[in-house]
């Protein structure tokens, strides 16, 4: 038979052992094969990209293919070349998680990050399935799998260059100051001028379960926040957020993740709890909000953890209380504290002014929803001095 299209809209048995419906992406044809025996990457209609995946042709069910393909047109603004149901598709609407790319910008996106080029990662005790694309170096372009130094972040082709590699490397740790402990978890400082490696590799890593980040190359302007579980080994990699040294819009973080061993454990909101508990600890009280666009799992990360906090205090606070007050206890932006509340249908419009209605049996609704708040952070095991500070 004939090769598939790309482009075409066919179903495919998943790891669930059930058919859903795809469109192949792209196809490659097998060394081991004919001229026409191919693979397809498709992606899972049902589902976000970072399922995306190869698949062999026994796993498409050929009764149901639809072709969906079109002629090639040119975008004016980028120069891509795609299908005009392609094009149209994006033009009208935004992809989740891009919410605030242009449509130009989006169109890039999805062209140059359209197949994840990584499988697998090893990472300590971990073997990790890969989300997205990550555009590492060209010498990698052969790679299906790499081998990362989980204290360093180095990484290699195979898994010999890694225990070689780990005979040879002295930290246990990330580069850098270690400015919490409680427990078994640490929180390390690191500065991208001082470890631009690590801080490049970092991105690398983390590009590979982010689809919106954006690489930085010139780490320099950045401070990465590592934070890690610590046993007699060293300090496992948990996750991390980025903030810029200075930023003229007040972001208090650039960039967060937790890695996927370590989801659903209350980490991710133990992360941005530590970015905020910076912001109210400096001495300017300024008040902070995370770069857009958010990822999907970063923006529900976010949503539990203002949700969480701003319930807890309307629950135990006498009296009334303005948005600009809550901004001023919890660091929160007004306008993200604004978006929560009208979420929580917790704040009403009145004479041209927003009333919050605190009414006790609703906020205990609310808070049973939010479930459990994560992990606390215990401010009083900071111990580090704000960057523009330091000598």
């Amino acid at each position: 038979m004939q090769p598939l299209e790309v482009g075409t809209r066919v179903l495919c048995r998943w790891r669930d052992g059930k058919h859903h419906p795809v469109k192949v992406i792209e196809r490659r044809r097998l060394q081991s094969g004919g001229p026409n025996d191919y693979e397809y990457y498709v992606h899972y209609t049902e589902f976000n990209r970072r399922l995306d995946e190869w698949v062999r042709l026994e796993q498409l069910d050929l009764d149901s293919v639809e072709n969906d393909v079109d002629e090639k047109v040119e975008d004016k603004v980028t120069g891509l070349k795609m299908t005009r149901h392609q094009k149209r598709k994006i033009d009208e609407t935004h992809v989740e998680g891009h919410e605030e790319l242009d449509a130009a910008s989006l169109r890039e996106h999805e062209e140059f990050t359209k197949v994840k080029n990584i499988a697998t990662i090893e990472l300590g005790r971990y073997e990790i399935e890969t989300w997205y694309f990550s555009p590492f170096p060209p010498e990698y372009n052969d790679c299906l799998n790499l081998y990362f130094c989980e204290f360093c972040l180095t990484f290699m082709k195979r898994k010999q260059q890694l225990q070689r590699h780990m005979k040879k490397c002295d930290l246990k740790h990330p580069p850098g100051d270690e400015i919490y402990r409680s427990g078994t978890l640490s929180m390390f400082e690191v500065d991208g001028k001082k470890n631009k490696v690590y801080g490049q590799n970092l991105c690398y890593l983390a590009k590979l379960f982010l689809d919106h980040k954006t690489l930085y190359y010139d780490v320099d302007l950045f401070l990465f926040y590592v934070l890690c579980e610590c046993d007699d080994r060293g300090c496992h990699m948990v996750g991390y957020f980025s903030k810029e040294k200075h930023s003229e819009e007040s972001y208090n973080l650039a960039c967060i993740l937790t890695l996927p061993p370590y989801q659903r454990k209350g980490y991710g909101k133990f992360l941005i709890a530590f970015s905020a508990a910076y912001e109210l600890s400096k001495k300017e009280g300024k008040v902070g909000t995370p770069e857009r666009p958010l990822s999907d799992l970063g923006l529900l990360s976010y949503r539990g953890y203002w949700t969480r906090v701003l319930l807890d205090i309307l629950k135990k606070h006498k009296g009334n209380i303005s948005i600009k007050e809550l901004s001023d206890m919890t660091a929160i932006r007004a306008e993200d504290i604004l978006a929560t509340l009208q979420a929580l249908e917790l704040i009403q419009y009145r004479k041209g002014q927003h009333v919050i209605c605190a009414d006790p049996k609703v906020l205990d609704r609310h808070l049973k929803a939010a479930g459990r708040g994560g992990l606390e952070v215990d401010v009083s095991k900071l111990i580090w001095t704000p960057y523009k500070e330091q000598g």
